[in-house]
């Protein structure tokens, strides 16, 4: 058998998706949820793979813009819509398919860095992925669990609102101005403030529809958190009910406060579930018991520097450095070689050098510690990051770590 893989007609594209949907193991896919997608693929960077009529895989990219350390907001590829038919496996399928997606995003050169969230992790880091954020999940007993919020919390106004897209202006304000606060976070331009919108009925799993409650604080809109509530009871008839918090944005802790009081406090309920949360999120210092939360962790985003020099000098680091990195990509190997980086918290420069190696590492461990909250230094115990100069590992590993840690608020 023989495959040909060019570009996505739109013509093809409920086959394309339909073969996507089949590998997912996903049946069928609500229609306004097809048709964002639709909206969103673009065209001329989707790739499909055939044999004969049948998709047999697919792979996509994004172009949006992601904040980094500093504060910047930098073009960044989202890869995504990645797919190999279990018919096709093992014939060099997929790497044909990210050989010729980096191949394009570094020749265009307009995107430093390519991302992407992974339904099976193991797979990315032969083409140069590393793990960048994490996510927190919980699901917090409220019955037992209490929470000590900011006094300031009491002069807060709360808004319920049953329909959140007839606020979605007002919710997409304030969570602009949160981008740059953290790494990881996306801006939200076309269309994707529409994701966390979505709201098919068959996927509620008997919750009831989307809604939102605004914080104002003298009359501006100061967060706002979307949820969904489900009622349940146990077998006496006492209230168990969930609620399901899809996000939460506030500009200021009285706000944040009095937002996740709220769901605290929403009645006959007694489990709150948040399931794609900041590690560092700061509820966890004001429950009144940590043990009752149902605390873990998971992979989130996997990054890879497309343009080595670029990446690194997009970014701002937490103390000065002065370093020359000795990059391994065997996969892009314009990347590989020596690279002087020289920054601070005001900005950075990355050009190529001959001069000495002092920390040696491969882009997947650079990708990894890009955004921050990854270190350096706990990579190195892996023998993946060698230092070549002594001294060199902890001044590089401090300089990269970022406060607040990164975090990616929904996929893509």
């Amino acid at each position: 058998m023989t495959t040909e893989l060019r570009v996505l007609d739109p013509a093809e594209y409920e086959s394309w998706t339909e073969g996507l949907l089949r590998a997912l193991l996903v049946d069928t896919e609500p229609p306004e949820e097809r048709e964002l997608w639709r909206e969103l693929t673009e065209f001329d960077r989707s790739l499909a793979a055939w044999d004969g009529d049948d998709v047999v895989g697919s792979a996509s990219a994004l172009s949006f813009r992601m904040s980094v350390p500093g504060g910047a907001v930098v073009p960044t590829a989202g890869v995504t819509m990645v797919h190999v038919a279990a018919t096709h496996r093992r014939r060099g399928l997929l790497r044909s398919m990210m050989r010729r997606q980096l191949d394009d995003i570094h020749e265009a050169g307009t995107e430093p860095l390519a991302a992407l969230t992974a339904s099976e992790p193991q797979i990315y880091g032969r083409f140069g992925y590393g793990l960048a954020t994490r996510k927190l999940l919980a699901d917090i007993d409220t019955s037992r669990v209490t929470l000590d919020v900011p006094p300031e919390a009491d002069d807060v106004r709360l808004r319920f609102v049953a329909d959140p897209a007839s606020v979605w202006e007002r919710c997409e304000a304030v969570y602009a101005r949160r981008v740059g606060a953290r790494a990881g976070m996306l801006e939200r331009g076309r269309l994707l403030h529409r994701l966390p919108l979505l709201d098919p009925e068959r996927q509620r799993e008997g919750a009831l529809p989307l809604a939102c409650v605004l914080a104002e604080r003298d009359g501006e809109v100061t967060g706002y958190a979307r949820y969904f509530a489900r009622d349940s009871s146990d077998a006496y008839g006492v209230p168990r009910g969930t609620v399901a918090l899809r996000d939460l944005e506030a500009l200021d802790p009285a706000s944040y406060g009095a937002l996740w009081r709220y769901l605290f406090d929403l009645d006959l309920t007694t489990t709150l579930v948040a399931h794609n949360r900041p590690v560092d999120d700061a509820w966890q210092h004001m429950v009144s018991d940590v043990r009752q939360c149902g605390l873990r962790y998971r992979d989130a985003l996997f990054l890879r520097p497309v343009d080595v020099g670029a990446a690194l000098a997009a970014r701002t680091y937490t103390v000065p450095v002065d370093v020359v990195l000795e990059v391994e990509d065997a996969f892009c190997p314009w990347n590989a070689g020596r690279w002087r980086l020289s920054g601070d918290a005001k900005g950075a420069s990355c050009e190529r050098t001959r001069d000495g190696a002092d920390v040696a590492l491969s882009v997947r461990e650079l990708g990894a510690a890009y955004l921050g909250g990854e270190s350096l230094g706990t990579m190195a115990f892996t023998g993946r990051v060698r230092e070549l100069r002594e001294g060199a590992l902890a001044a590089a590993s401090s300089a990269f770590l970022s406060d607040p840690l990164p975090w990616l608020p929904h996929g893509f």
